[in-house]
């Protein structure tokens, strides 16, 4: 089977769970393997399309996974050593999702419990009181969610910093679209630097190939990469002051603890890798546990709280909130393509990307795809493929691939979150028009990353 450019593209969007390349079945030419191909590709740009057609998006890839390894299984079956290979495929593709699951649900439920302790509506009530001008919570709230997203997800993050803008710029449209656009490009950029911040990172920390520490290198990049944009259009921001609004807040008990606990359960996570050699999902989840027991404590000790609002905190709530469609989608994504793998493809474009054009291009074009596609299949396709590069190139896709989502509006689950939010104050073609200085600070990020190691 012969791959145009096109094609190569197409097939760079199809990751997985990091599967090795050598293992699969080298049937890219099989009929019912160009059958799975066309399956993916609908189901993606049905949740490309979840904007319009209010599908959420792990109902189609989920269905497209089982039936893509029911045609997968059909080609193993025909194949000298397939049955084999097919049950370590499976077996490698659960373990890499019961991972990401893990590590992930424990951060949503930490997450959650903030939220509902008032942690984030306490910070949004103390920005709206203060009474700055329009170009001063433009920095701020860009700066914050540079800040908070590498500790947060960059959704959670992103709605935050959204609801904050909203209620002090409802009546300056042009305010709204600039902060978005200037939210989404912090969030995503804030994220690329730490282990914690955005999905691809923690792929790239979980399958090792780079040290928790290490990822701070990309700090500096990061900053470009938010600071270039957001200089330019802060000129273009009112240069009002809106009214403070008279909102007060007050976090209900526990709120400071579980924040110190959260930061608690990072270090473990952190601390169960470097020095125990254990998968960080393993610390995760001792973390869970300390929320677990501080949560019987605010149980058994409800009554001295006044209020009574004590009675109401329930921790198995915060998992029954979790984003489960988020996780559902992982899971569909790594199984649809992880049989994707399995049938040869992604090998090939591993030889058609880093062996033909080289590793400093095909990262470079990955964080452009990033724009189109959501970042986490991107991340999956090159973690799968496992070219052999050195450090500083894998911290370069890292990099690309979170903050190239910027690109676009719908690159990020930011950019889409804020699109809702916003109630057509932000769009994709308001974002659109600021594309250029978005990629001027993609491209100081990357040139930036380069002079610091070397790698002109």
């Amino acid at each position: 089977m012969k791959f145009s450019f096109i094609g190569v593209i197409l097939l760079t969007v199809l990751g997985a769970g990091p599967v090795v390349a050598a293992s699969n079945l080298h049937s890219i030419s099989h009929p019912l393997a160009i059958l799975a191909v066309a399956l993916f590709v609908l189901a993606y740009c049905l949740v490309i399309a979840e904007e319009f057609i209010h599908m959420r998006k792990s109902k189609p890839v989920i269905l497209a996974a089982g039936i893509i390894w029911i045609l997968v299984a059909l080609v193993a079956g025909g194949k000298e050593g397939g049955r084999e290979l097919l049950d370590n495929a499976v077996q490698h593709n659960l373990e890499e999702y019961a991972e990401l699951f893990l590590f992930l649900l424990t951060a949503m439920i930490y997450i959650n419990a903030m939220t509902e302790r008032n942690v984030f509506e306490k910070l949004r009530s103390v920005l709206i009181q203060k009474g700055y001008s329009f170009r001063t919570l433009f920095w701020i709230t860009g700066c914050l969610a540079f800040f908070i997203s590498p500790i947060a997800d960059n959704l959670t993050t992103a709605l935050l910093m959204g609801a904050v803008v909203i209620a002090v710029g409802a009546d300056s449209p042009k305010f709204v679209t600039l902060s978005f656009i200037n939210i989404v490009i912090a969030a995503n950029a804030g994220g690329a630097f730490s282990p914690f911040g955005d999905i691809t990172t923690l792929m790239v920390w979980q399958t090792g190939k780079a040290e928790f520490t290490e990822f701070f290198a990309l700090f500096l990049p990061a900053v470009t990469n938010y600071l270039v944009p957001a200089f330019i259009m802060s000129f273009a921001v009112p240069k009002l002051t809106p009214a403070p609004i008279d909102e007060r807040v007050l976090m209900l008990r526990g709120a400071r603890r579980i924040c110190i606990l959260f930061l608690c359960t990072i270090a473990t996570a952190v601390c169960f890798e470097q020095f125990l050699h254990l998968p960080p999902f393993l610390g995760m989840m001792t973390g869970l546990g300390y929320l677990l027991m501080f949560s019987y404590f605010i149980k058994i000790t409800q009554r001295a709280d006044e209020s009574g609002s004590l009675a109401e905190f329930n921790i198995f709530n915060k998992v029954a909130r979790a984003e489960w469609d988020t996780l559902l989608f992982f899971f569909g994504v790594i199984f649809c393509v992880g049989g994707l793998g399995t049938l040869g493809y992604l090998s090939e474009v591993s030889r058609i990307m880093y062996a033909g054009w080289g590793a400093t291009t095909a990262n470079i074009v990955v964080g452009v795809l990033s724009a189109v596609v959501d970042n986490i299949p991107v991340m999956f396709a090159v973690l799968t493929m496992n070219p052999d590069m050195n450090l500083n190139q894998w911290l370069l896709v890292t990099l690309t691939a979170g903050v190239g989502g910027s690109l676009l509006s719908v690159g990020s689950a930011a950019g889409v979150a804020l699109m809702g939010q916003s109630k057509g104050a932000y769009t994709f073609f308001s974002h659109l028009r600021w594309s250029w200085a978005i990629a001027l600070g993609y491209v100081a990020s990357i040139v930036c990353h380069m002079l610091l190691n070397g790698m002109f």
